[in-house]
């Protein structure tokens, strides 16, 4: 499987429909085919747009985590958050690259438009699930090509010893930083969000830099300012200096596979 993306639509779909099947997530038929067809509909006029060929896969993706993560009563919502995440690659880009991760930019610009109609749902996914989607990830990081192992171990590295420091120093029992990160959501955030390979710094020492800054930034906001949601806040916050850490720690920018000359669309 050349292309990253591939494996990562499998695992989100599967994920999708054992949680809709299985473990009774709060997601409607109805506005999964809503947000999936939306993003895949956007996605094809914007690039017809362009000019350049149909890029369906990094919109599934997108629509695929937005129904994992976002939850609303109203299929509007699930309309607005694909346009945002769509229309953000397009409209919100620098030097030639989009600047925020198109689901992170979707939920935070609905979590400060929808006064109370959205939210962010961590899943209840039970342990024998988590544990299945830990090794769906893991095992994604050791298939893929993506090469962003790095920045998706590093928040989590780092997150667990903001958490592990935080009770040790409040005295806390261990039993509280473990059953945190006992979180299906905070998978999906390092796995699917943080580690995207199009808006993360180029070089691998300003991805640890910056996943490092993430985990710090929403561990500030989520146990010292009491807010939600701290991860991804913070990555949609700092998501603007990752042109500032590839120019103090320059690497090669990550292009996608090819694909094969058939598969290419040819122009007049």
């Amino acid at each position: 499987m050349s292309d990253p993306r591939h494996y990562q639509i499998a695992v989100l779909l599967g994920l999708l429909a054992y949680g809709m099947a299985a473990l009774d997530f709060e997601v409607e038929p109805l506005q999964a085919a809503a947000t999936l067809t939306a993003v895949l509909l956007i996605q094809a006029a914007l690039d017809a747009w362009m000019g350049q060929p149909f890029e369906w896969r990094s919109a599934l993706i997108s629509g695929l985590s937005l129904c994992l993560l976002c939850r609303t009563r109203e299929v509007g919502w699930c309309l607005a958050a694909a346009l945002v995440a769509i229309g953000g690659k397009f409209f919100l880009r620098y030097q030639g690259r989009h600047l925020f991760n198109p689901t992170n930019l979707a939920l935070m610009v609905l979590l400060l438009i929808s006064e109370d109609q959205v939210w962010v749902s961590p899943g209840q996914w039970g342990n024998a699930a988590l544990l299945a989607l830990l090794l769906a990830c893991l095992a994604g990081l050791v298939l893929s090509r993506a090469g962003r192992w790095d920045i998706a171990l590093g928040f989590l590295a780092f997150w667990t010893l903001l958490l592990v420091g935080r009770s040790w120093w409040l005295h806390e029992p261990m039993t509280i930083p473990l059953h945190r990160l006992q979180n299906g959501a905070l998978l999906l955030f390092a796995f699917f969000m943080i580690s995207d390979p199009k808006t993360t710094p180029d070089s691998r020492v300003g991805r640890l830099v910056f996943a490092g800054l993430v985990a710090l930034g929403g561990w500030w906001w989520q146990f010292l300012q009491y807010g939600t949601h701290g991860s991804i806040w913070a990555l949609a916050v700092l998501a603007p200096m990752v042109p500032l850490l590839n120019v103090l720690f320059p690497g090669p920018a990550y292009r996608w596979p090819a694909r094969p000359p058939s598969q290419r669309l040819i122009s007049s």
